[in-house]
């Protein structure tokens, strides 16, 4: 069976929703390259949308009833977002889940040092890079400084017009013969991937070593109120530095940096705007960590959204340890993170039948993991037939695939963490080109059809 390109069946007003709401995701990945700024976005939204925080809620002892609209933002890295259901919780909630870290380069506890008149940021790359990619081209500087005195410094160098960027340096090809020769997983060491931040020393005849180092940490504490010491208490990520830009002369796909998973995560929490009143309780889950495999307290393997079910739970007035296992079993979870698209310049790393496509649809993986489903959540049969049902009636264009050939190689989700309850899961997102690279590419349709996918399954699943 073959799934079908999603434009062919698009009418012209189509065509246009297509585009408008991919302006909206354009502008969440612009304003969201870190898990961070990615909740902070989303919150805002949530806002105006009617959404209420939890927290306050659970402060003020106050109940919830069907129809209420909350979230319950986790250490500023992870967000959940709920509306209560008419059925009873115990019965189950229709679960989206998706990740918003991405991979990156992060920054070392002590990390500026100066060498022959050059200063840099010493560095730790976070996730799976080719860490060739990372060269030569432009940086920004996203993340927090968090003071001994209790302020946060938001960061963000790089973005604007007017502000400067970084860089990791390359070596010439004159004299890379040595280079050239080895192969691309050494490239470059790991801990070659410093960032260039100056190169001007300090007018200052008393100093007469670090002078470069004198001049930055001068503007650091001119733009931060920060001292080198600050640098122990602080999140600082490089990202590439840039925003969304259409691709291809027809403008049907997306190039930037973190479509792996805020091409999931957009759709997700917007999907949830759409619906009003519903029968089963509708979850959003916006987790951190993924890239890492799910470790820390912000990730999907940590109890905080078993928390927060519990807190919900005691809300409506009906707590019980009982009730909330029994909700978690019951539920049901899209599980939304990208695959990879065919790509016909490497076409032998996947098996064409079973593969996603750009462009024809929201992508569906009964299991991932590697090997012999090594690492996997395993979808059940009855759970697919439900969802063909949901997806169909609601003409959302999908499609069935798996990650590459057998043995070529693999990767998780959160799904698995999610499974351990006993609620019903299945892999789903947005096929993208050139994943995990500093500038990945999605198609517009598939980031509309996996909205329109989400929608159905939160209403009539």
């Amino acid at each position: 069976m073959e799934s079908k390109n999603a434009w062919l069946s698009y009418r012209e007003e189509q065509v246009g929703e297509v585009m408008d709401y991919n302006e909206g995701y354009k502008r969440f990945l612009s304003e969201g390259k870190t898990e961070r700024e990615c909740v902070a976005y989303a919150v805002r939204e949530a806002r105006e949308n009617g959404y209420r925080d939890l927290k306050a809620i659970i402060k003020n002892k106050e109940k919830l009833q069907p129809g209420d609209k909350v979230y319950y933002s986790y250490m500023d890295k992870s967000l959940l977002m709920f509306i209560i259901g008419t059925d009873p919780l115990e019965e189950g909630m229709n679960i989206l889940g998706a990740h918003i870290d991405s991979p990156r380069i992060d920054v070392k506890c002590n990390p500026l040092y100066e060498d022959t008149e050059l200063a840099y940021l010493d560095t730790r790359f976070y996730g799976g890079i080719k860490e060739y990619q990372w060269l030569a081209m432009p940086l920004a500087l996203h993340g927090v400084v968090a003071k001994k005195d209790g302020t946060v410094e938001h960061v963000s160098i790089g973005e604007k017009p007017e502000d400067p960027v970084f860089g990791i340096t390359d070596l010439l090809p004159h004299l890379a013969q040595n280079q050239m020769g080895k192969k691309a997983g050494e490239f470059i060491d790991g801990e070659a991937l410093d960032l260039l931040v100056g190169s001007m020393p300090r007018a200052d005849e008393e100093k007469k070593e670090e002078r470069v180092k004198s001049t930055i940490l001068d503007i650091l504490k001119k733009q931060l109120g920060m001292e080198e010491a600050d640098f122990l208490s602080s999140e600082l990520e490089i990202v590439p530095a840039g925003k969304a830009r259409d691709f291809g002369l027809d403008r049907s796909m997306i190039m930037s940096y973190g479509h792996d998973d805020r091409v999931c995560a957009y759709p997700s929490y917007t999907a949830m705007f759409a619906v009003e009143a519903p029968k089963r309780t509708c979850v959003c889950i916006l987790v951190d960590k993924e890239e890492i495999g799910s470790e820390g307290a912000t990730s999907m393997n940590s109890d905080f959204f078993k928390n927060a079910v519990a807190e919900l739970v005691n809300c409506l007035g009906e707590y019980s340890g009982l009730t909330v296992k029994r909700a978690l079993a019951n539920s049901r979870m899209l599980s939304s993170d990208v695959t990879a698209a065919y790509d016909p310049l490497y076409g032998e790393v996947s098996e064409k039948k079973n593969t996603a496509y750009l462009g024809r649809g929201l992508a569906f993986c009964k299991y991932t993991g590697g090997s012999g489903k090594a690492r996997s959540n395993d979808a059940n049969a009855e759970y697919i037939a439900a969802l063909r049902r949901v997806l169909d009636e609601a003409d959302v264009r999908w499609q069935m695939t798996e990650r590459g050939r057998v043995g070529v190689g693999g990767g998780g989700t959160i799904a698995k963490f999610v499974a351990s309850y006993g609620m019903d899961v299945i892999d789903s997102g947005v096929p993208v080109l050139s994943m995990h690279a500093p500038w990945e590419v999605v198609s517009k349709a598939d980031v509309y059809e996996a909205y329109r996918g989400y929608v159905a399954f939160l209403k009539n699943s």
